[in-house]
């Protein structure tokens, strides 16, 4: 991987001296990705599903192909993939339809480093129908979570962030999945942080749901999808109503079509899940074996050029190991956000604050923390970029 794949990028063109290192918060889009959904709008940018003419059966055919994109790249079958609008989304489904089918008694688990889209859903859903919600405590000397006793026989739903979006944690999902099978719990994997990170195989996970947002890999905006089990989505009821996921209707009930379409009620993203598509065949032609390894040698080299700076903490796993190329830290005596004003002064584009994980944050006794997240655009030099800005940090507020 070197500056060849900044190429495919026209934001990295048009801005020369930009260096892009909060690929966590969104990544870059490719030129065939913009291409393909230009495309869509300028070709054949009309409705899917009914249209009777040639126009939306091209549509249609796009839609559904890009599905079957999604449902390869993460070896699951093409009717137990839905597109949705996000991560967000896929969550707030599955709190909302998962919920109301719990009571008092019941409990679900998540982590101490879940994003607030993991977390406040099932705040909501726990409120409303009486469950309760455990955490499972982060070790904050080696930084692992204690599973303990907290998943029993009470444990309804074990959902869980495959990487933490604000520390680079890698959860052992198998383990957490082969526990909360034991009590015939249900697992959902967030992977928002991971999809792009690492190689992700459904069936070999054995995971029940698992959700992803098409931004963090290098798709568009607005398009995201939510896997389950067929046999789950089933049973599963719908959150949101009308348009295409409707089987037959009359004035006092109606009835729903089966998994995928019951849930992707009204019209889609269609340009978005067409966008996803070919960022799957962008990744896919890259190479995501060179992806991947591309981001451990520069989170190797991040990792170690932070560690000989006075005064930086990482938040998170020390070394470069059973990490993701997300790493956060923090300065003495200076606020994460001065942190970012200062990078900005150079062109350089971090993220700051508590990254939607709030009670982490209160956990670690910091207002937040100053992260950089890498993608497969960047480069050594943008680490040598970001460490001289870290060095002119300290020696302003020194």
């Amino acid at each position: 991987m070197n500056k060849k794949v900044q190429k495919h990028f026209p934001i990295l063109k048009k801005h020369k001296k930009f260096v892009y290192l909060d690929s966590a918060a969104t990544s870059l889009t490719p030129k065939p990705v913009l291409e393909k959904m230009n495309e869509y709008y300028t070709k054949y940018g009309v409705n899917i599903n009914r249209g009777l003419y040639e126009l939306s059966d091209r549509a249609t055919q796009e839609y559904e192909r890009a599905r079957e994109k999604v449902a390869s790249f993460i070896n699951a079958d093409t009717d137990e993939v839905i597109f949705t609008s996000g991560t967000t989304c896929g969550l707030n489904m599955l709190a909302s339809s998962i919920g109301k089918t719990l009571g008092p008694g019941d409990n679900v688990v998540l982590t101490e480093y879940e994003h607030h889209a993991n977390l406040i859903p099932w705040q909501e859903a726990a409120r409303q129908f009486g469950f309760t919600l455990k955490f499972l405590p982060l070790s904050t000397s080696d930084w692992r979570l204690e599973t303990g006793d907290l998943i029993d026989e009470n444990t309804k739903v074990v959902s869980f962030a495959h990487i933490s979006n604000s520390l680079g944690i890698v959860t052992d999902a198998e383990a957490l999945i082969e526990k909360a099978k034991e009590v015939g719990a249900i697992t959902i994997v967030d992977a928002a942080q991971s999809i792009v990170h690492m190689p992700i195989d459904v069936k070999q996970l054995d995971c029940d749901f698992l959700v992803f947002s098409g931004h963090k890999l290098y798709g568009p905006t607005g398009i995201g999808v939510l896997y389950g089990k067929k046999d789950l989505l089933e049973k599963l009821e719908p959150a949101t109503f009308g348009g295409d996921m409707i089987q037959n209707v009359d004035y006092h009930s109606a009835s729903w079509r089966g998994a995928p379409h019951k849930f992707e009620a009204g019209t889609p993203n269609i340009a978005g899940a067409i966008g996803l598509g070919s960022a799957i065949d962008f990744i896919t032609d890259i190479g995501f074996d060179n992806i991947t390894e591309h981001g451990k040698a520069l989170t190797h080299t991040l990792i170690h050029s932070l560690h000989k700076i006075n005064g930086l903490s990482i938040a998170g796993p020390q070394t470069p190991e059973n990490r993701s190329p997300v790493v956060s830290f923090t300065i003495d005596g200076v606020h994460p956000h001065d942190i970012a004003e200062i990078f900005s002064r150079h062109s350089i584009a971090i993220r700051a604050g508590h990254h939607c994980t709030q009670p982490l944050m209160k956990k670690l006794g910091v207002p937040g923390t100053a992260r950089i997240s890498l993608g497969m655009y960047n480069t050594e030099e943008d680490i040598d970029k970001a460490i001289h800005a870290i060095k002119e940090v300290i020696s302003i507020f020194s």
